[in-house]
């Protein structure tokens, strides 16, 4: 796991705990109706454990019971986006970054496997936090086992 912590960010001992603490609004960006995909998982977890998820791609209309979305901008504003999880490869992620800066969010978490140095580095340059190459779900079990 590598963090990106903006200047502005509260000091913390454990960052990642008040992120998955404090933040429930998760915009899932590659999102899948199929079980057997990691992202339908991911989702289905953090949502049981009482995050609202936002599903963002292209190719679904519903996922989990919630309404989809083909961008992070197309989703209402009445949809404050706090976490962009993100389920897209390496070299797709900067257009997500930038919508997730256009829409206002807080933090890109880039799932396990996931990296971008340039695309981490204009987050932080935003003010978001970033997380790259590590499971929310795995990160949510670790904190709430204490």
């Amino acid at each position: 796991m590598k963090t990106s912590i903006p200047e502005n960010w509260p000091q913390s001992n454990d960052a990642i705990a008040d992120i998955v603490k404090s933040y429930k609004t998760v915009a899932v960006v590659g999102l899948s109706s199929n079980p057997s995909r990691p992202s339908f998982g991911v989702a289905q977890y953090i949502q049981s454990v009482g995050y609202r998820i936002i599903p963002v791609n292209p190719n679904e209309t519903e996922v989990l019971g919630e309404e989809c979305y083909p961008r992070l901008e197309d989703i209402p504003k009445s949809h404050p986006i706090e976490i962009v999880d993100i389920f897209r490869r390496s070299e797709d992620v900067s257009p997500v970054v930038e919508g997730a800066i256009a829409v206002g969010a807080k933090v890109v978490w880039m799932q396990q496997g996931i990296e971008n140095q340039n695309a981490a580095a204009k987050a932080r340059a935003a003010g978001l936090f970033v997380v790259e190459d590590a499971c929310i779900l795995i990160e949510h079990r670790l904190r709430h086992r204490r």
